[in-house]
């Protein structure tokens, strides 16, 4: 599998667009836009992540979850993550984040910190819909958890952001 944006490259720094607007960061909040292709055959969903490992809480911080995304799509546009825009596919479930919102929020590391590594991750899934991940409740580490037992194959691209 591979997955690609326009908006944000392989190891490139993000751009204020997709920066978080609160916690002292004053980005544009927009999701960038993703396209990915290989997606195994047996995939019946698909499902998108954006964590941070360096976040210092000691598990990370996950900044958008998306999930039972329909396996014929192949791309999102830009600011599908703006769940008032609606613009995910038909039965695609974007849950809360850390920041404990539902849909998109971008990257806002502490202030003097080194860059961070913002982990995008599309997975192609081997059932239509998450089994214990229902609604946009559900948290990211029981979205992870359906993922890891639930996951054929995946594709990752990673861009920086420190400030």
């Amino acid at each position: 599998m591979t997955l690609t944006s326009p908006d944000i490259k392989e190891g490139g720094t993000i751009a204020n667009e997709q920066v978080f607007n609160g916690f002292g960061c004053t980005g544009a909040n927009i999701s960038p836009e993703l396209s990915w292709s290989g997606i195994p055959s047996g995939a019946k969903s698909l499902a998108i992540g954006i964590y941070d490992p360096d976040a210092p809480t000691g598990s990370g911080w996950w900044h958008w979850v998306v999930f039972n995304i329909p396996p014929g799509t192949t791309s999102l546009p830009k600011d599908a993550g703006n769940v008032k825009k609606k613009l995910m596919p038909k039965g695609a479930i974007q849950s809360r984040t850390d920041f404990g919102s539902d849909g998109y929020s971008g990257p806002c590391p502490p202030a003097g910190d080194k860059p961070h590594h913002y982990q995008i991750t599309v997975f192609a899934v081997d059932v239509d819909k998450l089994p214990d991940a229902r609604n946009d409740a559900a948290s990211a580490a029981l979205v992870g958890s359906d993922l890891h037992f639930h996951t054929l194959a995946k594709a990752t691209l990673t861009g920086l952001y420190g400030r």
